[in-house]
């Protein structure tokens, strides 16, 4: 006789393979919750026996779909759901809906501009738009971050702008030896705690930027873009030469929001409020 299952929001197809059904429902649970979740409270909210929760997320964790933080005693989300969410946003739809938003994102600036997404710890690039012919000069033959190329996002003003979003403990995940970060230029954190730093002040001001931090002599700011949880899901950024800029901080930050804000309408989605901000 198939073992059942009546808890609150969870499919009735659970019933034909409850350890299945109930590693979905907790890694749901996971992704609506601002931080982390302790498995008792994971167990009693999902109805799940205790040792079952413990078993089921022993093999999430073992897999990457979930982190355990020790000195928490808590859960949450690991790579590997980042790495299928962020599969699920490389899809033609987020693309289509992109592309006519940094058309005019790079006719107004004059610049490159590009979406991205996060894919583990890397930046990926779904899209690149440049300006209309005469107006982007020689950048973009100096340029490596075209459509495809991963680059570590901890450089990029477009991973920035998503990890500025990201919790601590999804960032201890991403980054599993806080001691060595990956340089470029020579430039840019080096610790784990020291890029959370970073990241805390552009989640304040709401937009990233990186200077010489993946190519010498250029710079890109990032904003990124929301679902409907006002969780971040990918970002919009531009690239200048930086004794070359066509435009100061705040006018191109303000361009960059304008076109990130569209793009969050666009997939229904919604920037997060201050208790959101607060609990990344």
């Amino acid at each position: 006789m198939s073992e059942r299952t009546s808890t609150p929001g969870t499919s009735s197809s659970s019933s034909a393979s409850p350890a299945v059904g109930r590693a979905l429902d907790m890694l749901v649970y996971l992704a609506g919750r601002p931080g982390l979740v302790q498995a008792a409270t994971l167990a009693r909210d999902l109805g799940i026996p205790r040792s079952s929760a413990y078993h089921i997320l022993t093999v999430l964790a073992d897999r990457g779909f979930v982190t355990y933080v020790p000195a928490e005693r808590a859960y949450g989300l690991g790579v590997t759901s980042f790495e299928v969410g962020s599969a699920y946003l490389r899809h033609e739809p987020l693309e289509r809906l992109a592309q006519p938003i940094l058309r005019t994102l790079a006719s107004r600036l004059g610049q490159t501009v590009h979406l991205g997404i996060l894919h583990g710890a890397e930046t990926v690039y779904l899209l690149k738009e440049r300006p209309p012919a005469g107006r982007a000069g020689d950048i973009d033959i100096a340029l490596v971050t075209d459509i495809g190329v991963r680059l570590p996002a901890h450089l990029t003003a477009n991973g920035r702008a998503i990890l500025a979003h990201t919790s601590e403990a999804q960032l201890r995940a991403l980054f599993p030896r806080p001691g060595d970060l990956t340089t470029r230029t020579g430039k840019g954190p080096r610790t784990l705690p020291g890029l959370i730093g970073e990241l805390a002040r552009e989640r304040e001001r709401g937009w990233s930027q990186e200077d010489e931090l993946v190519t010498q002599g250029f710079c890109s700011m990032g904003v990124a873009t929301f679902d409907h949880n006002g969780r971040p899901v990918a970002a919009i950024s531009s690239t200048w030469r930086r004794h070359h800029r066509r435009h100061d901080t705040d006018e191109m930050r303000d361009i960059l929001r304008q076109g990130a804000a569209r793009l969050t309408a666009a997939v229904s989605g919604h920037a997060p409020t201050t208790t959101d901000a607060a609990a990344a």
